[in-house]
């Protein structure tokens, strides 16, 4: 099957893989003939080139990561018309079976419906981000302006031209069918985010880490990922600042994003000796890190009106290390970590009730392992690149 996927956070394949860009790698694996269109990573990157043995197209577009709103929504908006650009330019044949494409971003529905009116392509929507209501949750933007309702047109055009919608979640599934009431559900399916499978440390490596960081006799709470509104960092250091008696408890976080100098700066003005900040590591390297932690924490804004599955629990599982996590009441992942009996989870803003799930882990070792070992096992055994790929293929329909 042919295949072009149209992405946005696509890395260098040849030193890094993402989420998607994982995916990518599993249908070249599996013998599809699939090419990627993404924005350039440098100034001097542009135009067709193989990486990991797929072809990418690299299309020069403005700065849309750490900019400004009014930067990033025009990128956002001139996006396909330089994919389009760029695929006449190099005169790529667009006959392709199938498009791919996740969210976000919306806008490239655009290049979507033009190759599907071109050569009849069906359309493969991963769904992640529900936008704009989002951007309406974090207060980005207001449901009553026209950008609002630009977007929102848009986004239930991508629905429209979707033959197929990969979903997060059940309750993502839900919320795009009670929005969306005019579009056919029978579109969706679910599409639970995935990895590969790395392989665990011994406990010796372990040991070996947390004496490199210092960190030998801490009780370890960590956070691992993208600083930024959605993820509400307040509700970590009030609860760091809620434990700062119980000496052996440390906060470490490790990423960067927009809030990561509001971060910073809260943990000065509360005078937080038991939280330490870190710059982005590696990917392997960090999964390494991560397995010193005795509880990984995930933090949504309490604001959010979507279900959100935080991509984060996925390298949680795979390290073993129990979730506690602090979210909003409409996500439907605090339920799903309790089913699997994988973690404990708390409404966001309230501290005392994440605190005392917090103390149920740090007093309870057997409880932790156990959860560590249930959150590891469904990840084997749901989560895997490679059963994302048969989902998908036991939707499409293409001949």
């Amino acid at each position: 099957m042919r295949i072009i996927y149209l992405g946005l956070a696509v890395p260098n394949m040849d030193h890094y893989h993402n989420m998607f860009t994982e995916l990518v790698a599993e249908f070249r694996d599996n013998g599809h003939d699939i090419m990627v269109v993404a924005p350039s990573y440098a100034p001097n990157i542009e135009g067709l080139q193989i990486e990991d043995g797929v072809p990418v197209l690299r299309v020069p577009t403005m700065k849309m990561f750490r900019v400004g709103k009014i930067q990033k929504g025009l990128a956002t908006l001139l996006l396909p018309y330089q994919y389009k650009r760029a695929l006449k330019k190099a005169k790529i044949d667009l006959n392709f079976d199938l498009v791919m494409m996740p969210t976000p971003p919306i806008t490239l529905v655009t290049v979507a419906s033009w190759i599907k009116r071109k050569y009849g392509a069906k359309m493969y929507l991963v769904l992640r981000d529900i936008f704009p209501q989002n951007a309406v949750d974090l207060q980005m933007m207001s449901a009553k302006s026209p950008v609002y309702s630009y977007f929102r047109k848009k986004e239930k055009e991508m629905y429209q031209t979707s033959d197929y919608i990969g979903c997060m979640s059940p309750g993502n599934i839900a919320y795009v069918k009670t929005h969306n009431p005019e579009q056919d559900a029978s579109k969706l399916h679910l599409l639970p985010n995935w990895s590969p499978l790395h392989p665990n440390l011994e406990q010796t490596e372990i040991n070996n880490i947390k004496e490199q960081y210092g960190l030998s006799d801490k009780f370890i709470v960590m956070f691992g990922g993208n600083i930024g509104k959605p993820q509400k960092m307040e509700n970590i250091v009030a609860l760091a600042k809620s434990c700062a008696a119980i000496k052996d408890i440390f906060f470490f976080i490790i990423g960067g994003g927009n809030e990561k100098q509001h971060l910073q700066q809260l943990i000065l003005e509360e005078k937080l000796d038991n939280v330490e900040v870190k710059d982005y590591l590696t990917r392997e390297e960090y999964f390494k890190v991560l397995q010193i932690a005795d509880v990984g924490l995930i933090s949504l804004s309490e604001d959010f009106t979507i279900p959100n599955i935080p991509s984060k629990s996925l390298v949680y599982f795979n390290a073993k290390v129990p979730i506690l996590a602090s979210i909003d009441v409409n996500t439907d992942f605090g339920p799903h970590i309790e089913e699997i009996g994988a973690g404990l989870w708390a409404e966001a803003g309230k501290t005392e009730v994440l605190k005392e799930k917090l103390m149920q882990l740090y007093h309870n070792p057997e409880k932790r392992r156990e959860m560590g070992e249930n959150g590891y096992n469904h990840f084997k055994s749901s989560l895997l690149v490679s059963m994302a790929y048969k989902n998908i293929m036991s939707q499409v329909n293409v001949k």
